[in-house]
């Protein structure tokens, strides 16, 4: 017979009669309420098994989603297999529920349920979907700095359910870091950084581990910090630091999403040497060497804009949320600029030295140098502080 729609009230008249009414959303959708009387079945484990999941061929079999689009591709499907009674819900639970026919809210743990609720918008999404946001779940992300970026980059990974965040900072707040630094109040002055930084994302989301370490990065601690995490985010503010955090990482061969910000203008890449030698490159291709002092001035002697360490902050964020899902084209060989007065954007393409000491296909690791005295030697120990 051919494929039909009945409306949500003859359905339901039709279910009272015997029919099989299933639910064919997805787990998280069917959290929000479904059909009374339905059967919860993935469309895809249907299709893929029809024979397991339905009765008899001729037995009749109400189909419904969201909005009435898929349980009508699955009737056609299903007719096409020689299913003779099958019929599709116009308009979903939506329309269900718009006509006033009873809902029931399926049995959930406290757990199913935050997760379903909290990333319902990521669960609808191909691209991200229960595996996906699992795999957040499971992430382990290194954040160097709880100041200018680390603060709007760690709200938003927390928000999106980033499992474990190692935040990294020796600083303690202070009140001219409010300006921009968001996940400081003005009641953490003189708190350090990272437990006021914590206790926010906590607060945000109760369900991460927030590990709070209060030190200096150096080349003593830096391979403890790295171990065990899947991306490094460096939001640090002086040019030894991120000569150490690249040198780390292709070690470790570990993604670093590289992030800087200057009065108005920012910029944004992805260094991922380590895992790609000879074909991406890293932070030494890009400066060899430290510029002068007076070409990257701190943000004490030059200011900055409060709102663009946020811009690169969620800049960076998105990158380790693609990197981690294996998701889009991350910033890998490309330097996103961004000039906020003019608010335009500009791309360089990058490529690998293949003479850099470091990420060079040959290269040896060296070791770990004195990188406060590496920029000396070159004139510099200027920062681009936030």
């Amino acid at each position: 017979m051919d494929t039909i729609e009945i409306s949500p009230e003859s359905a339901r008249q039709r279910h009272a009669q015997g029919a099989l009414l299933l639910d064919i959303r997805e787990s998280h959708e069917r959290a929000t309420g479904m059909a009374e009387g339905a059967v919860g079945i993935a469309k895809g484990d249907l299709e893929a098994s029809p024979a397991t999941h339905l009765p008899a061929s001729d037995r009749e079999i109400l189909l419904i989603c969201q909005s009435g689009r898929r349980s009508l591709a699955a009737a056609e499907h299903l007719a096409a297999l020689g299913y003779t009674n099958i019929t599709s819900v116009a308009g979903g639970t939506t329309a269900w529920r718009a006509a006033g026919l009873p809902m029931v809210q399926p049995l959930q743990t406290d757990a199913e349920r935050d997760f379903n609720e909290r990333y319902s918008r990521h669960l609808l999404l191909p691209q991200v979907g229960v595996d996906g946001q699992r795999r957040l779940q499971q992430a382990r992300v290194l954040v160097v700095g709880a100041g200018g970026l680390g603060s709007p980059a760690a709200f938003y990974m927390a928000a999106a359910g980033v499992g474990h965040l190692r935040m990294v900072d020796d600083d303690v707040v202070d009140r001219s870091n409010l300006q921009r630094q968001i996940l400081h109040t003005d009641a953490s002055v003189g708190v350090p950084k990272v437990h006021s930084a914590r206790e926010r994302l906590l607060a945000l989301n109760p369900h991460l581990e927030v590990e709070a370490v209060q030190a200096r990065v150096t080349s003593d601690n830096v391979d403890a910090l790295l171990g065990g995490v899947d991306v490094v985010l460096d939001g640090s503010d002086n040019f030894p630091l991120r000569y150490l955090l690249n040198d780390a990482c292709i070690q470790h061969a570990l993604p670093l999403v590289y992030g800087a910000v200057e009065r108005f203008t920012g910029q944004v890449s992805v260094f991922d040497a380590g895992r790609q030698r000879g074909q991406a490159p890293c932070y030494r291709c890009l400066f060899p060497e430290p510029p002068p002092p007076e070409f990257a001035p701190n943000c004490a002697e030059a200011g900055v804009l409060g709102v663009l360490p946020g811009m690169v902050g969620l800049l960076q964020a998105t990158e380790v949320l693609k990197l981690l899902l294996g998701i889009g084209e991350p910033l890998v060989g490309r330097l996103l600029s961004f000039d906020a007065l003019g608010m335009r954007f500009r791309e360089v393409r990058l490529r690998p030295d293949p003479a850099c000491p470091l990420c060079a296909p040959d290269a040896v690791f060296p070791g770990y140098i004195d990188y406060a005295a590496f920029c000396a030697g070159h004139g510099s120990t200027g920062t681009n502080a936030l």
